[in-house]
């Protein structure tokens, strides 16, 4: 190295480091995609989109119904980040889809939603759904795993069939994660957390949350 006058010359240029350009992406953020239709339900979509972000995700709410404000089953309006033909080329950590009827029908046919939830599967990344949405969603793609629950309506149940695990409020099959409803999309979500980041970090959300892990 060498000075002139006020100026400091390095002897070498400044190299950046590769393990800080790695520890950077290792820190970037998880993606999560939540798709939404009108009649939703708004307490599942609020309990996903809140405890994911709380974990550190960056996440997306998606409209499958053409506009971003959203009516959701009682009522509530939500506001999209985007449509969902807007995430098919991209790439999600995980995708999580709320229940509400006829929500989870809408859900059901969008066919840019299908196709991001068929290539989730396909990569055996998390690939979520919750109340009617495991059944009709989940149960129209053919991506319900050996193990599951829904919301417990007959007709959702039976489409389930010998996979519908009793009296559990979440169930984790591989990459598929269902949960049963409204009151329990807590720890629906909270399933959903614990996958991305771990037990640990699952855990001290729901001590937070004043809640519990399922």
């Amino acid at each position: 190295s060498r000075r002139v006058g006020s100026t400091f010359f390095p002897s070498q240029p400044w190299v950046r480091s590769p393990h800080r350009r790695r520890a950077r992406r290792a820190m970037a953020a998880l993606k999560v995609l939540v798709p939404i239709a009108e009649d939703s339900e708004e307490i599942e979509t609020a309990c996903i989109t809140d405890t994911l972000v709380r974990a550190g995700a960056a996440v997306t709410v998606a409209s499958v119904s053409g506009d971003l404000q959203v009516k959701m089953s009682r009522g509530l309006k939500i506001m999209a980040d985007c449509k969902i033909e807007d995430c098919v080329s991209k790439d999600w950590d995980a995708i999580a889809c709320p229940g509400g009827m006829p929500g989870a029908e809408r859900l059901r046919d969008s066919k840019a939603l299908e196709e991001l939830l068929k290539k989730q599967a396909g990569a055996e990344k998390v690939t979520a759904a919750v109340c009617a949405s495991p059944a009709v969603i989940f149960g129209s793609h053919g991506l319900l795993p050996g193990k599951a629950v829904c919301y417990p309506a007959p007709k959702f149940l039976e489409i389930l069939g010998e996979r519908c695990v009793a009296d559990a409020p979440v169930v984790q099959d591989g990459h598929i994660i269902t949960g049963t409803g409204p009151g329990t999309s807590l720890q629906f979500a909270l399933k959903i957390v614990e996958k991305l980041y771990g037990k640990e970090k699952a855990e001290e959300l729901a001590k937070a949350m004043l809640t519990t892990t399922a």
